[in-house]
């Protein structure tokens, strides 16, 4: 677990970043998400902790030391307590900083519950970093959009609300599956290096050929950059590297 920040003479700390709580029972899963958050300008990994039980006494720590955490990354299957009853014991004690579940369950029953334990976002695992991403970052515009202030109107709540519901992507090309796309762009994200059609198709066993129009799909949509590869014989081959 990370240790507190120092509190301020004024009791809350905040300076310029968003302080992320971080609640998984599986290390190297929560080292990963805290990487993530880490990579997001604004956002800072505050701590990591394994039960349901540590994220609560952490929290009174925080309140206590008039530290804030803006939000909390939220698996479900802890081995204490279910996540849903992590986030009502949350609301219970009045803390109300926003909760993302993270979880494989994709039952329809437990996003229902969600919802109306307070949590605000649901991200299903696996996911990508641009995924990740984009839900902090909704949460981000979410919290700018309200401002600081003490009321709000009409178009100001539409507009945060908003944020937290970003516009659906375009519909795929015929042909293409979006499992297979996740899969592509988590290679590609992941990579070193840029990849070329026939890395990915070996890498992910499948043919150059639909490697290459899902690398293709991506670099249309920007995705990826593409660019040809240097110093290869025969026909020029092309690789592609993952766009921030």
């Amino acid at each position: 677990m990370t240790a507190l920040p120092r509190s301020s003479a004024q009791g809350t700390v905040r300076d310029e970043h968003w302080n992320v709580l971080i609640v998984d029972d599986e290390p190297i899963t929560a080292a990963a998400h805290a990487d993530f958050a880490e990579r997001i300008s604004g956002f800072r990994a505050l701590a990591r902790v394994g039960t349901g039980q540590e994220a609560l006494r952490y929290l009174e720590r925080c309140h206590a030391a008039g530290t804030t955490v803006d939000l909390v990354l939220l698996d479900m299957n802890l081995p204490d307590l279910h996540g849903l009853d992590v986030a009502r014991r949350m609301r219970g004690r009045g803390y109300t900083m926003d909760i993302i579940a993270i979880t494989a369950v994709r039952d329809l029953a437990l996003v229902r519950a969600a919802v109306s334990a307070g949590i605000t976002q649901y991200l299903i695992k696996p996911f990508t970093f641009a995924a990740f991403r984009t839900k902090l970052e909704s949460f981000r515009e979410f919290q700018s959009t309200l401002g600081e202030g003490t009321a709000a109107n009409q178009d100001s709540i539409d507009d945060a609300f908003a944020a937290l519901r970003p516009a659906t992507s375009a519909p795929l090309p015929k042909g293409l599956i979006p499992e297979t796309l996740r899969h592509v762009s988590a290679h590609l994200e992941n990579s070193v290096r840029a990849q070329s059609a026939t890395e990915v198709a070996a890498a992910l066993s499948m043919s150059r050929v639909t490697a290459r129009r899902y690398l293709e799909h991506l670099a249309v949509a920007d995705r990826a950059a593409r660019q040809p590869r240097h110093g290869s014989r025969g026909r020029p081959e092309y690789e592609y590297r993952w766009l921030e």
